[in-house]
């Protein structure tokens, strides 16, 4: 029984509107949302759903992707904070995107997507609160904002959480672009040129050895040869 219901808890808790990707850096460009809509009603379909994108953070250059079987309307908003960019002022933004004609069948989940040019640098997340309607007119309203820290709210908006640029680049390697040596390397770097040192010792050590008993043997040959010169005397 314990088992049943942590699984039925788990399959209320997955069956909420959501974002896809999770997250994006801010101020990106050029990038697509996807809004994954299920449906958790076992009686009814889903037939409307609407998103509503944040003014106070807008998106800009939102396009929205053909769906099959739906018909997407485009709100557009003035902002009271017109924002600037390279190519002008941005004085109105797309602020609802509302689906309707289609339907998700029950146990079925449909996707939808979002183009957009631009994301917000001045936020660290964007709520995307959205209305799912069934055909036997029940509404479910995803609009609740995660609490910081705490439990997730029943009816969870989508979330998408932007994060600084270049976050995820990698460790700096220096000015220099050369990775330092590491310690086990450099003792083994070290241990090799001290032997190296005291094997060219040893036989610069030898060598002079080898010339020193050659002249020895040289010298003790010229006296005894000596000798035996001296020591004949002719008849």
């Amino acid at each position: 029984m314990a088992a049943t219901g942590l699984l039925a808890a788990a399959g209320i808790a997955s069956a909420h509107v959501t974002v896809h990707p999770e997250s994006y850096a801010k101020g990106a460009t050029d990038g697509l949302l996807t809004f994954r809509v299920p449906n958790e009603e076992d009686g009814a379909g889903t037939t409307k759903v609407q998103v509503f994108l944040p003014t106070d953070h807008p998106l800009l250059g939102v396009l929205v992707s053909p769906q099959d079987g739906w018909t997407a309307k485009v709100t557009n908003t003035k902002l009271k904070k017109p924002v600037k960019t390279d190519d002008g002022t941005i004085t109105d933004a797309v602020s609802e995107i509302t689906w309707t004609g289609g339907r998700i069948d029950p146990g079925h989940y449909a996707d939808f997507n979002v183009a957009f040019g631009q994301l917000p640098e001045d936020t660290d997340q964007l709520v995307f609160k959205t209305l799912q309607t069934y055909s036997d007119g029940k509404t479910a309203r995803w609009i609740e904002q995660p609490a910081q820290g705490g439990e997730d709210p029943e009816s969870p908006a989508p979330v998408l959480k932007l994060t600084a640029k270049g976050a995820d680049s990698g460790a700096d390697t220096g000015a220099s672009g050369t990775t330092p040596l590491p310690e086990s390397s450099k003792s083994a770097a070290s241990t090799g040129s001290t032997a190296s040192a005291s094997d060219s010792t040893a036989r610069g050590l030898g060598v002079a050895g080898l010339v020193v008993g050659v002249l020895g043997l040289a010298a003790a040959g010229f006296a005894l040869a000596r000798g035996r010169n001296g020591g004949t005397r002719p008849e």
